[in-house]
């Protein structure tokens, strides 16, 4: 069991930090095994014996597991062992890019982990080729392509995830605090409305105990008659006491607000606010009923708080409230046109939607429901629709927790200047404003780079290209050519020669016939062995081909 826990806790330094799931065991195990069967088949292919290419193989298996958990190190040393003309681990080199770019915190560390790797790259590429040699210099622009492409994306795809984590978190956040808010909101209005069911109900049970206690001692009445009146002024005042004691319980200990009025006080609001230099139109239509006390009351808290609200926010612009009696319910609303002289200013912070929530709980315990929204032109309404006679089970109804507005765009307490931010709209948009930003501020430089790289790598590309085939012939041509033939015959069917990569071939090979002029070409057909090249050379005097030779030298 010790060996277990051991190779358990081996593995799991190993393979890094992080919920292994089975797709993911999966997924590594498949891109090993890729990676250790290209590596080794690419060795096999350069001429290594099978139980080299084999040990290569499993050495390029555990480089692609050490990525994880050693990405600086992973990198740093495949960049090495590429450098030293491993082709195999070429596929590896952009899989530990990607996971660098992922796995290396801090732009600076990251950047010194790159300059690292290119450094062991050139050191050993350079070894064994002339300085500033074209070969080495179009290396080092493969190596900075290959690694920096995969490795940027990688970093951004880290850096995108962490910032969608974090944007989520606080979304989160931001849910919780609000559905506190009109947790709270709802607890007041609850507390409001219990206050004026005292007031109210109070009241009533207070003349019921009183009328009662005065026909107790009236000297008309039996002596049974007064036994039930006693009985009846006795509930009546037990009433009482219990609804003080349960009113007791839900307040929460701050001061109360005055009672508020009902429908027959909206004439007192109104008269307020165009006594304060605010002139509001009142217009009253359908035949006048009565409402349930919740109801009356709902009624008035609309008014009040529209105007309210439109006070704050829209200074000077035309109000108007309405009180339209229809045939099932009473319709209630403030209305406000546009603040004059242009749209309607944002005032410095957000309102926190306590007021418009608790309306919409006093008028949903009433059986109704509130509106709140924008006009077209720029003003704003607030309307409550309470009915005359509730549904028996619409106070007992469940509130719901959605914070959102019903419909419209809402703003704040239902306020025409304060911006409602949803905080699912708020998510997409600072993802989306994010994302840009990152891709503008920190893709630009490398994307930047990447076009140059890019573009010098396909000069570089296109020059390589050019040069091959000015350097380079067919074994067949070689064969067909015969010595004697004349030389102006031979030189149309041969490639000039003057490149950069035939430099030098002819004091590698045997001596050259005396007088003799001599150009040495590549052939096509390589050995097997990388570092080696098979050339061609003939040599020229007299307007005649006098030899050809086949030789393999060294390519360094």
């Amino acid at each position: 069991m010790r060996v277990i826990g051991k190779a358990r806790d081996v593995w799991a330094r190993f393979v890094g930090p992080g919920q292994w799931t089975w797709r993911r065991v999966v997924g590594e195990s498949l891109l090993a095994a890729l990676m250790a069967l290209l590596a080794g088949a690419l060795e096999y292919d350069t001429g290594q014996g099978p139980l080299l290419a084999v040990l290569f193989a499993v050495v390029t298996a555990g480089l692609s597991l050490a990525r994880r958990v050693l990405p600086a190190t992973s990198l740093i040393g495949v960049a090495a062992l590429c450098g030293m003309n491993e082709a195999g681990l070429l596929p590896l080199l952009g899989v530990v890019a990607w996971s660098a770019g992922r796995r290396i915190e801090g732009a600076l560390r990251a950047l010194a982990v790159w300059a690292a790797a290119l450094a062991a790259f050139e050191a050993l590429v350079l070894w064994d080729q002339p300085p500033l040699s074209f070969v080495g210099l179009f290396l080092i622009l493969l190596f900075l392509f290959t690694t920096l492409v995969p490795g940027l994306a990688g970093r951004y795809s880290s850096q995108r995830r962490a910032l969608l984590d974090t944007l989520r978190e606080r979304n989160a956040q931001l849910l919780r605090e609000r559905r506190m808010v009109a947790g709270q909101a709802r607890m007041r209005e609850r507390q409001r409305i219990a206050q004026d069911m005292h007031d109210s109900l109070g009241h009533q049970l207070a003349l019921i105990a009183v009328q009662t206690g005065a026909l107790e001692v009236s000297h008309g009445l039996s002596d049974q008659q007064r036994e039930a009146v006693g009985v009846l002024r006795q509930a009546s005042v037990a009433a009482m006491h219990e609804l003080r004691a349960v009113v007791g319980v839900l307040k929460d200990g701050t001061p109360e607000d005055e009672r508020p009025g009902g429908v027959a006080g909206v004439d007192g609001l109104v008269e307020a606010a165009e006594a304060a230099g605010t002139p509001v139109r009142l217009v009253r239509s359908g035949e006048p009923r009565p409402l349930g006390a919740a109801a009356d009351h709902a009624a008035y808290r609309v008014v009040q708080e529209g105007l309210t609200n439109a006070f704050k926010h829209a200074p000077g612009a035309e109000l108007t409230v309405g009180l339209h009696h229809e045939a099932d319910s009473l319709v209630v609303e403030v209305v406000n046109g546009p603040v004059p002289g242009g749209a309607a200013r944002r005032p410095a912070a957000v309102s926190g939607g306590q007021g418009l929530t608790g309306l919409r709980e006093r008028a949903r315990l009433a059986g109704g429901m509130v509106h709140a929204g924008p006009l077209e032109d720029g003003g704003f309404r607030l309307a409550g629709l309470l009915p005359y006679h509730p549904a028996p089970d619409a106070a007992g109804s469940e509130a719901s927790d959605d914070t959102w507005p019903p419909d419209g765009d809402l703003a704040g307490d239902g306020l025409p200047g304060a911006a409602w931010a949803d905080p699912r709209e708020e998510l997409r948009n600072l993802t989306g404003l994010r994302r840009s930003k990152g891709c503008l501020a920190g893709c630009g430089v490398g994307v930047l780079v990447l076009l140059g790289l890019g573009v010098l790598l396909a000069f570089g590309a296109v020059a390589l290209f050019e040069a091959l085939d000015k350097s380079q012939i067919e074994p067949e041509t070689y064969r067909d050519i015969r010595v004697g033939s004349p030389e102006s015959e031979v030189r149309d069917r041969l490639p000039s020669g003057r490149s950069f990569l035939t430099s030098g071939l002819n004091h590698k090979g045997p001596a050259e016939p005396a007088g003799a002029r001599c150009l040495s070409l590549l052939s096509t057909d390589s050995p097997k062995d990388m570092d080696k090249d098979r050339v061609y050379r003939f040599c020229f005097r007299g307007g005649k081909l006098i030899e050809k030779r086949e030789f393999v030298v060294r390519n360094d």
